[in-house]
This record gives C-alpha cells, sequence and structure tokens, in this order.
C-alpha cells in the first residue's frame, strides 16, 4: 500500500527556536523573579547569562535574542514606582556587552541584540557590530529599532517621541551609513597581512564612503576589516517606506542563524 505524506515538504522544513530574553529581572513574565528557583534577578552576573547559553546550546537552540529598551514606559497613575517596585524591565544593562562572553562559551549559538538608533552614530555602531562579529566568528545579529517611547527619546536629547514616518526615514539612513561601511570600505582581499612583505592591508582596496544624507555625515574608511558575515534584517511590516520586493527585503552577506525583524 501506497504510503500519503501527511506533511508537504515546505512544511516539513526545520523549526529554529531562539530563546527570547532581555538584560533585566522581569522581561515578559512578571513576578516570577519571586520565586526561589527563579534566577532571573541574577541577569548583573555574567555567569548566569553564560550558563544559560551553554543550556540553550545543549538543547540545540539557534540563538538568544535580547529585547531592549533605553527609557521608561508611560507612567502608571501618575508615575514610574510600579516599574521600579515590581521590576518591570528597569534595572535594564546593555545585552551587547555579554556578547562576546557568550561567543567564547559556545559554539553555534546564534547571539542577537536589539539596538535602537537613537543611540549612538552608525559609524561607531558599526564598528562594534564588526569587532563582534569577529569576535563570535559570524554569529552576531542586531534586532534594528526605531524607539517607540517618550522618555527614551528626551534621554537622548529629543523633546520627544519622532513621528512614525521620520522615524523609519531615519532608521533606512541609519542603515544606508552602516551598510556602505561594512560592504562599500574594504574590499574582501584587502587585508593581506603578508609577513614577508611587509604589507598589511592594500591601501588599494579600502575605501572612503564620503556619505551625505539627511542627518550623517561620514568620510570612512571603516575601520574593521571585512568581518565573517553581516547583521540579518528584514523588513519590517510597520516600514512604510519600503516594500517587500526591496533591496532591504532580504539579508545581504549573511551566515548568521537569525532573522530579525521590529515593529516599532
Amino acid at each position: 500500500m501506497k504510503e500519503v505524506a501527511l506533511v508537504s515538504e515546505e512544511a516539513a522544513r526545520p523549526l529554529h527556536f531562539a530563546a527570547f530574553v532581555m538584560n533585566t529581572t522581569s522581561h515578559i513574565v512578571q513576578g516570577t523573579w519571586r520565586r526561589p528557583s527563579s534566577r532571573s534577578a541574577d541577569f548583573n552576573d555574567l555567569d548566569h547569562w553564560v550558563n544559560l547559553a551553554k543550556t540553550l546550546e545543549r538543547g540545540k537552540f539557534d540563538a538568544i535574542f535580547f529585547a531592549d529598551v533605553v527609557g521608561l514606559y508611560a507612567p502608571y497613575r501618575g508615575d514610574e514606582r510600579k516599574y521600579f517596585e515590581a521590576g518591570l524591565q528597569v534595572p535594564s544593562n546593555d545585552p551587547s556587552v555579554l556578547a562576546s562572553a557568550i561567543a567564547y562559551a559556545t559554539e553555534h549559538l546564534g547571539i542577537a541584540f536589539t539596538a535602537s538608533i537613537l543611540q549612538e552614530h552608525p559609524f561607531n555602531f558599526a564598528r562594534r557590530i564588526s569587532t563582534l562579529d569577529h569576535a563570535t566568528k559570524g554569529r552576531i545579529a542586531w534586532n534594528i529599532v526605531t524607539n517607540y517611547l517618550p522618555n527614551a527619546s528626551r534621554n537622548f536629547g529629543l523633546e520627544g517621541l519622532t513621528a512614525h514616518d521620520a522615524r523609519y526615514a531615519w532608521a533606512d539612513e541609519y542603515v544606508d551609513v552602516a551598510y556602505k561601511l561594512w560592504e562599500g570600505s574594504w574590499e574582501d582581499d584587502a587585508l593581506l597581512q603578508d609577513r614577508e612583505r611587509g604589507v598589511h592591508a592594500d591601501y588599494d582596496k579600502v575605501h572612503r564612503i564620503n556619505y551625505v544624507g539627511e542627518r550623517y555625515r561620514v568620510e570612512g574608511p571603516h575601520l574593521v576589516s571585512p568581518s565573517p558575515s553581516a547583521p540579518h534584517f528584514s523588513s519590517s511590516p510597520a516600514r512604510p517606506r519600503r516594500a517587500a520586493g526591496s533591496r532591504r527585503a532580504m539579508p545581504r552577506r549573511c551566515s548568521s542563524p537569525v532573522r530579525i525583524a521590529k515593529a516599532h
């Protein structure tokens, strides 16, 4: 008797798993830090994250994904007292600084972290991502967010929340700068490290990007040599200026196991 396939080949594709975490006590499930068996209050301890990463790798997880915010949520009953008393995403530590330690303690686990375009100039951020990509041997990924918290905007000197469409225009330019540095500055074979000739890099294959945009002016070149991959990203449903078939709808020059999209 002929066997009938119960699932299509499309449906039989491997299922990927990522642990959704945040460098804080209470991320999504609130109040569980009070349970005696909970370790979430140990978020300040690097060993906590290294041990979690090792556990995830033993469990065949594909990645650890760090959410993040850079401001407080809207006041509740007039102020933010409840967030502090209950540990609701405050205190909240920078997730990117954990990446190198996690990478050193694991071999295959992808490491994705959230970073807003508010947080730093794209030249320095591109440098940090490239450095982490080298340190993780191509396992780093960036979750691009534009920020939706008024307090976060004020923390970085703005009067309030930037309008939605303007935030995504800002994100487009931010990513343009980053990718010009990652892909348009060093040619793939520019780093020679030729000991016999005493030539470390081929100057003619390293280029300034000379970017001039509405928000950023970046001369270049990128200060980091080409890394194993570039971070994944994909078009967000909330991004109004890019269609699904746009040049940024699919990852480019990537080997990291994580695809990232954020709707804020």
